[in-house]
């Protein structure tokens, strides 16, 4: 494929999974049934940034995780009380899901291999890097921003770190399940790239 078809693929693939994850997240907040108060949901919207961050690497997830929080400040749907915290809760944390991509390599030669375990075994282990720096950014966030809802007595990392983990945790969980179900459904030509 020459460069000029590749770059624009990418950006194709960019968009298309961007405007997926958004509706995934858009979906996830109708159905959370208001559960946690200063947002947060069980979501699977980080799927689309996975999948192009172990198709295109680093730079397909990290971009498509900054869209996908872009999305969110643009069209309205971003809980942002204060200028730091929304670009902390939004385009830091969900640009920071693209880090996944740093095991990409992995899981295709893994995959090339017939390995199954050993590839599924990435996806998951950069599934958890990119939940966990998202989740670290959540955390910080809502100590800074939202520590007076902490209840009395309560230190506010502890609240914070119990609050945005009664929803990151499953949605990492969920997320790196679907994942896996997707590479393995679909031909490696058309998940991961043909490198």
């Amino acid at each position: 494929m020459n460069k000029k078809r590749s770059n624009t693929l990418f950006i194709a693939e960019v968009a298309v999974f961007s405007a997926l994850a958004f509706l995934l997240d858009f979906a996830a907040e109708l159905l959370s049934l208001k559960i946690w108060p200063q947002g947060g949901s069980i979501s699977i919207a980080m799927v689309p940034i996975f999948l192009m961050a172990y198709r295109w690497g680093i730079r397909g997830g990290l971009l498509t995780g900054f869209l996908l929080g872009l999305l969110q400040v643009v069209l309205g749907f971003g809980k942002i009380y204060f200028i730091v915290q929304g670009i902390l809760d939004y385009f830091i944390a969900f640009t920071v899901v693209g880090l996944a991509g740093l095991v990409a390599g992995k899981i295709k030669k893994s995959y090339d291999e017939g390995n199954k375990g050993k590839w599924m075994t990435y996806v998951v282990i950069g599934a958890f890097v990119g939940s966990l720096l998202r989740y670290l950014c959540h955390v910080i966030a809502g100590a800074v921003f939202f520590g007076e809802y902490a209840p009395k007595g309560q230190p506010v990392m502890i609240y914070s770190l119990g609050y945005n983990g009664t929803y990151m945790l499953p949605s990492f969980v969920i997320s790196a399940i679907i994942v896996i179900l997707v590479i393995g459904a679909v031909p490696k030509r058309v998940i991961l790239g043909k490198n």
